[in-house]
C-alpha cells in the first residue's frame, strides 16, 4: 500500500466517524506537505529517520504549535495504518511534539466590555455581544445556532461544539431582552439567530461576526485586540472570579479534556497584575 491509497482508506474512516470538514480539509493540506515531500511511497518503506527528516524541514518556518498539528497529523496517519494491519510496525511512534510556552488566555476587564456595550448601534450588535459575552461560546457555536434552539423559559441553547458534540449553554435575562428585541426586528424568514444586515439575509458567516466585533471596539476605542475568542477568556475568568470550581467551567465551555480547562486557574493572578496595570 502506497501513502495515496492510505490517505484514502484514512480519509474515508475520518468521514465515517463523523470529522468535520474543516478538520478533514486541514488533513488533506497536511497529508499534500507529506506526499509532496516523500513522494507516493510504499508506506512499508517509510522509516522513522525519513519522517523526522520531513518535520526538520519544517520546523525552520513553522511556530511550535503549527509543527505540532503536523506532527499529530503524522502520528494519526500511521497509527491508523497500524491499527489497520497495513504495517507490522508503527515509524511515527517514537514522533514527540514541540514543547509549548504556556500561555494565559487574554480577557476583557470589565471596563472594555461596558464601553462595547455603550457602543452598540443596532440591536444585531447588542444581542451578539451580549451572548458572545454570557455564554462562553466558540465563534463557530454562535455561526451555527439557530432560533428554535433557544428554550427562552430557561434562557439557554443547545449549541453544536467540536466533533459535533450537542452542549446546553445558558445566558443571562438582560441577553434574553436583546435577543427578543432583535428577533422581533427583523422581518426575514432565515432560522439562524444572527444574520447578516445586507440582502440577501444569510446566516452571519464567522468573518462578519468577527468584522461586527472589530468595528466594535474601534468605535469605543478599545485598546485591547477584541475578537470572538478574547469573549469566551472573559467568560472563563468572570466564573473563576465568582467562585466557580474549574469542574463546572469545563461543562460550560465543552473542554473534552480537564487539561485544557487548567490553564484557566492561571488568570486568578494574571487578572490581578492586569488590573493593578490598568488602574494604578
Amino acid at each position: 500500500m502506497n501513502l495515496s491509497e492510505l490517505w484514502r482508506s484514512y480519509e474515508a474512516d475520518k468521514r465515517i466517524q463523523g470529522f468535520s470538514p474543516k478538520t478533514l480539509k486541514a488533513y488533506i493540506l497536511q497529508h499534500r506537505m507529506l506526499m509532496s515531500e516523500l513522494g507516493d511511497h510504499d508506506i512499508a518503506d517509510i522509516t522513522l529517520t525519513m519522517l523526522k527528516e520531513y518535520l526538520a524541514k519544517q520546523a525552520d518556518r513553522l511556530k511550535p504549535s503549527s509543527l505540532g498539528h503536523r506532527i499529530r497529523f503524522v502520528r494519526s496517519l500511521f497509527r491508523y495504518a497500524y491499527e489497520e494491519a497495513y504495517l507490522t510496525s508503527n515509524p511515527s511512534l517514537k514522533l514527540r511534539e514541540p514543547k509549548l510556552d504556556k500561555r494565559i488566555p487574554k480577557f476583557l476587564i470589565e471596563e472594555d466590555v461596558i464601553h462595547l456595550k455603550n457602543s452598540c448601534q443596532s440591536l444585531r450588535e447588542r444581542s451578539l455581544l451580549e451572548f458572545l459575552y454570557c455564554t462562553g461560546c466558540r465563534v463557530g457555536e454562535v455561526e451555527k445556532i439557530n432560533i428554535e434552539d433557544l428554550n427562552w423559559e430557561h434562557c439557554s441553547a443547545i449549541v453544536i461544539g467540536k466533533g459535533s458534540k450537542q452542549r446546553e449553554v445558558y445566558f443571562t435575562t438582560e441577553c434574553k431582552i436583546w435577543l427578543k428585541k432583535y428577533l422581533a426586528s427583523r422581518e426575514d424568514t432565515c432560522k439562524a439567530l444572527f444574520v447578516t444586515e445586507t440582502q440577501p439575509i444569510k446566516r452571519m458567516a464567522i468573518p462578519t461576526i468577527r468584522w461586527a466585533l472589530k468595528r466594535l471596539a474601534d468605535r469605543g476605542e478599545i485598546d485591547a485586540n477584541v475578537y470572538p475568542h478574547r469573549f469566551r477568556h472573559t467568560f472563563a475568568c468572570q466564573l473563576l472570579d465568582n467562585g466557580a470550581p474549574l469542574d463546572f467551567i469545563q461543562g460550560m465551555l465543552g473542554h473534552e479534556k480537564a487539561s485544557t480547562t487548567q490553564i484557566y486557574a492561571q488568570l486568578r493572578g494574571e487578572r490581578r497584575r492586569e488590573l493593578y496595570r490598568r488602574f494604578f
